[in-house]
């Protein structure tokens, strides 16, 4: 079994280079969705939950994604808005697991943070390139959390950025983005939100906003033809965006079912629902049009993405080198008996009194 740290990631993400990565990340994660499209693949199922109430609220989420005759990739994410604050640790957390098709057998365990961040920045990228003003320059971010440094930086892979406009109700989060996205090259303006709503071309929410306590900007004066990459709704009743302006807009989602349930989607009337991530990455055409008016991409994550990611970081860890080996299961000396492992092959006799 491969164990990828996250030292080994972040090994591999210098060694590469993150524009390198990233780009081939976004290539590779469509050519998954046109595959899914066209019935080659199969879509992830809808991810499992538990919510966690208490002193710290949160959600832990289950989510499997399968490839048949090869392999079944499932992640274990944590949502945690108090980790930062309260222990030094991001606000999400996962591992990803890997298991061989054929035998049920683990062969990958990664720590899956960098990987969620980067496959979130990856699918907001595909559906602004097909759903974003071809000119936009100006992205504007509302949360400058970890993952608004992946959404910045593959969206300036994709669009001649100029101009980037960031809130966030942590002064400190707000004050420390620009040195976090800085490698991308772009200077970063700290503004409000209704601010950063007006002007922005393409819009990304990802915040930590509670259950009931939104929108995160308000919807006045906003562009006409302004897109916006909802990433923070991933929980049933927490929304990002003015009702009014999901009303109104192309609504995209990444996963119908899911983004029904738990996306920006969930208020909307089914029958309003755009064509899903997959469709407009198979014909953009569909959506050429869209381009011009208010459009939104409900970017609720999907296990497809992990397993593509996943896969991206296995090839250049053997390429690298990268990783640590473990013989996590042996073959047992009698695969019929339990206690024949290792150095327990003959179960040690006990007397019963």
């Amino acid at each position: 079994m491969l164990i990828l740290t996250q030292r080994h990631i972040g090994r591999i993400m210098d060694e590469v280079g993150v524009d390198a990565l990233l780009t081939e990340l976004i290539s590779r994660l469509g050519d998954k969705f046109v595959e899914v499209h066209k019935g080659v693949a199969g879509l992830s199922p809808a991810r499992g939950a538990f919510e966690r109430e208490g002193p710290a609220p949160g959600v832990i989420e289950w989510m499997p994604h399968r490839e048949r005759n090869d392999s079944t990739t499932i992640k274990v994410v944590s949502y945690t808005p108090s980790n930062v604050a309260d222990h030094g640790l991001p606000t999400i957390t996962a591992c990803v697991a890997r298991f061989d098709d054929r035998t049920g057998r683990t062969t990958v365990v990664a720590d899956g943070a960098a990987l969620t961040a980067l496959r979130t920045g990856a699918a907001s990228a595909l559906a602004s390139r097909a759903l974003a003003h071809p000119d936009s320059r100006t992205v504007g971010l509302i949360g400058c959390g970890a993952q608004a440094v992946t959404q910045l930086h593959a969206l300036s892979l994709v669009f001649p950025i100029d101009t980037v406009l960031a809130w966030d109700v942590d002064p400190a989060h707000l004050a420390s983005f620009g040195r976090r996205a800085g490698f991308t090259g772009l200077a970063v303006t700290a503004a409000s939100p209704d601010e950063v709503a007006r002007s922005a071309d393409i819009l990304v929410t990802a915040t930590s906003v509670g259950i009931g306590a939104g929108p995160v900007f308000p919807d006045a004066a906003l562009r006409e033809h302004l897109h916006v990459n909802a990433v923070g709704s991933d929980i049933v009743g927490k929304v990002e965006l003015p009702r009014t302006l999901v009303d109104r807009a192309l609504v995209c989602p990444d996963h119908p079912e899911q983004a029904a349930r738990e996306g920006e989607s969930q208020v909307l009337d089914p029958r309003r629902l755009g064509p899903s991530l997959s469709e407009i990455c198979a014909d953009p055409g569909i959506v050429a049009d869209a381009r011009y008016g208010q459009t939104i991409f409900d970017s609720t994550g999907i296990a497809l993405e992990d397993h593509v990611a996943l896969d991206l970081f296995v090839e250049w860890a053997a390429q690298l080198g990268v990783g640590t080996e473990v013989d996590f299961s042996d073959e047992p000396t009698d695969v019929l008996n339990p206690y024949a492992v290792g150095a327990a092959a003959v179960p040690v006799a006990r007397s019963v009194r």
